[in-house]
């Protein structure tokens, strides 16, 4: 029976990093691959005792007495309730416990960018072509990790099933575990010659371009999802999704509420009384808007259609046209005597104050305007 840190050359009290180091240390040294196939065993038994004292549950059951196995190279420890339970279990699924390599290739991971969109992108749709920085597959060895022209080993130490059995002595008798092999990681192979372009990752970083296209509708905070387009996984693994946030800038004009637009439009107090026609440069172009005779402050004429695309539907919303009806400040005297014979002729010398009905908005606004809004 192998005594773990006679085999790793550390005191029983050595912590887990001088553990860590000590192991790394002797695996470099007695590799197959580095001191040839009589250095097998040797490096069988680094493997388990880093395994064992590397692992704190373990190294406790190791401490109280827990006895090395007799299979697989002499590794074995001291074992806990999991490792108990999880032989009986996997002995149940049927196998034995026995696992098989875990694959190197994982998916990579999922991708969030913002772009920044015009407001006529927003209602329209656009497509945008931005600049990603990502992980794509390695072009020298195309995934595998390996120089070109070499390829992985089967690992020595698990025989190429990237995991070992061990059996150790319980209160309930000798227990048969399966772990996964230190020395290949679990992969059942091990690269000896990692590829220069990447470093054996399979996958490199660099900018590429990719192409969104925003759909007529978004609204601030919208994330467009486009399926593959997120980073490469390890060793050329399928990738992520890249996720496209739109942030919508604020427009000059117009403000967004929903799917419809809103402005306002200034006209003089002759022209509401009057009648007449606006020239508005929309999202359309210039459109006409009428302001009819007698036209009150704040009303609103609304141009159908002229709104925002709807989102994953058809149609477009509104645009509000909200009328701010001026009134002169100064007048001429040729300007102040019209508008006296007006007021004559309307009996509105000296006009009787009438209290209309409240507007169902102007509390609001007026609540706005006291928030400095």
């Amino acid at each position: 029976m192998s005594d773990y840190y006679a085999v790793l050359g550390v005191s029983r009290d050595a912590s887990t990093e001088e553990i860590k180091r000590a192991y790394r240390k002797l695996a470099r040294q007695h590799h197959p691959d580095v001191a040839g196939a009589d250095s097998a065993e040797k490096f069988k038994d680094i493997a388990a005792a880093n395994d064992v004292l590397s692992n704190p549950e373990k190294r406790r059951a190791y401490d109280m007495g827990g006895m090395p196995g007799m299979a697989g190279g002499g590794a074995g420890a001291g074992f806990g309730f999991s490792d108990i339970f999880e032989s009986f279990f996997a002995a149940a699924a049927g196998g034995g416990g026995q696992r098989g390599p875990v694959s190197r290739a994982r998916r990579g991971q999922d991708a969030l960018l913002r772009i920044d969109l015009e407001l006529s992108d927003a209602a329209f749709g656009v497509a945008k072509d931005i600049e990603v920085d990502t992980a794509v597959m390695c072009t020298t060895c195309q995934g595998s990790c390996c120089q070109p022209g070499t390829s992985p080993t089967t690992c020595d130490v698990c025989g190429g099933r990237g995991s070992v059995q061990r059996m150790a002595r319980s209160f309930l008798g000798q227990v048969m575990t399966t772990t996964a092999c230190a020395a290949c990681s679990g992969f059942g192979t091990v690269i000896t010659s990692p590829c220069h372009e990447c470093n054996g990752e399979g996958r490199v970083r660099t900018r590429r371009s990719v192409r969104v296209n925003v759909p007529a509708g978004v609204d601030d905070g919208t994330r467009i999802k486009l399926t593959g387009q997120g980073e490469v996984g390890p060793a050329g693994g399928p990738p992520g999704d890249l996720y496209v946030e739109v942030r919508e800038r604020r427009h000059p004009v117009f403000a967004r509420r929903g799917d419809d637009l809103h402005c306002t439009a200034e006209v003089p107090m002759t022209a509401a009384a009057l009648g007449t026609v606006l020239d508005l440069e929309t999202l359309d172009g210039e459109q006409e808007v009428d302001i009819r005779p007698g036209t009150q402050p704040e009303e609103v004429v609304t141009l159908r259609g002229l709104g925002v695309g709807h989102l994953n539907g058809n149609g477009r919303g509104d645009l509000h046209v909200h009328v701010n009806v001026a009134v002169p400040t100064k007048l001429d005297e040729e300007q102040e005597r019209l508008l006296r014979e007006l007021a004559t002729l309307r009996s509105e010398e000296r006009p009787e104050a009438r209290l209309a009905p409240a507007h169902p908005g102007m509390f609001s606004r007026l609540r706005e305007k006291l928030q400095g809004k």
